[in-house]
């Protein structure tokens, strides 16, 4: 039974598909012509070419195939064209399910994100029933996923293919190749490069539990329900404090206060204008850090037998693998 997943070449994509070769299943990646394989060599995955805005590039990734995972997702806190990233997660998700309700597959795992969910303002953890809307989704990507799990909804709902959805939290560990932007703050502090922080948290999960949940959600998931996939909920500061002691060096002590760190996000934007680099710090970035981005994965681990490791090793994992170089 061949299971399809996009965003195989990915972070939370590759481990997917390791996850689901690990059960025997056969896996076909959609992958773009110009994507890094590094992430898959050695794997025995079916490469189809093709991309979420190529409608036939779909509908051929999907013939055959009787279960998909959606991982793929344009995934920046930067971005200078929210037109191409609507393109990608929202228009891409509705024509990829509707290519796989076409194609006779029986069940889709649709990998969504916590961004569509709007953190307490008391930092008490959000979960799956916290109201949220689309006008309190801050920046164009988590107005992208939130509209794109609203659209994967309705497809289902209207061709009765099964799916599930899945909202990881911050998944950190091994082959972050791009990086995420969470990598890249992993790497930055793990290396001395991150002198202050701002006062927010995050929760903090491995990419391989990440990896479990999907096929736990594929295999005992209730068809239409939302699974929040976290781990722990740490501030920036344990954070920061966790990786530079875990790679030999002190921890930042400085902390910046917001109007400041704004001030340097728009400073950085305007030279990111300029240059075409992506900035060092980003304005939507430092309004999602208002909130601590604190979440609950009770449901997944009451409803699926989700069993998340602490946020130690996680952390733990992904600065041995930058360590190495990558």
């Amino acid at each position: 039974m061949t299971t399809l997943i996009t965003g195989a070449t990915g972070f939370v994509g590759a481990a997917v598909a390791r996850r689901v070769l690990a059960e025997g299943r056969p896996v076909r990646a959609l992958v773009r012509h110009d994507s890094d394989r590094s992430n898959i060599e050695g794997l025995d995955v079916a490469v189809v070419e093709g991309d979420l805005t190529d409608a036939a590039s779909l509908a051929e990734a999907v013939r055959g195939c009787k279960s998909v995972f959606h991982v793929a997702a344009d995934y920046r806190i930067w971005c200078p064209d929210p037109a191409a990233m609507m393109a990608t997660n929202v228009e891409g998700s509705r024509a990829l399910m509707r290519a796989a309700a076409e194609a006779g597959v029986q069940r889709a795992v649709y990998t969504s994100s916590v961004a569509t969910i709007m953190p307490h303002a008391d930092g008490t953890p959000a979960d799956e029933n916290t109201p949220s809307s689309v006008d309190n989704m801050i920046g164009s990507y988590k107005r992208s996923k939130y509209l794109a799990e609203q659209v994967v909804l309705a497809v289902a709902e209207e061709t009765g293919l099964e799916v599930v959805v899945v909202n990881p939290s911050t998944p950190v560990g091994p082959r972050d190749i791009r990086p995420t932007p969470t990598g890249r703050l992993i790497r930055d502090a793990a290396a001395g490069r991150v002198p202050a922080y701002v006062e927010t948290g995050l929760n903090i999960v491995h990419v391989d539990d990440v990896a479990d949940g999907h096929w736990l959600a594929h295999k005992r998931g209730n068809v239409g329900r939302r699974y929040i996939l976290g781990g722990e909920n740490m501030s920036l500061r344990k954070i920061l404090s966790t990786v530079t002691r875990l790679a030999g060096r002190r921890p930042p002590t400085l902390q910046l206060p917001n109007p400041l760190a704004m001030g340097i996000a728009h400073m950085s934007e305007a030279v990111a204008r300029l240059t075409g680099r992506e900035p060092m710090a980003t304005m939507d970035g430092v309004r999602m850090a208002r909130h601590k981005m604190y979440f609950s994965s009770r449901r997944a681990c009451d409803e699926l037998g989700y069993a998340p490791r602490p946020a130690h090793e996680a952390l733990a994992d992904a600065v041995a693998w930058f360590s190495k170089g990558g």
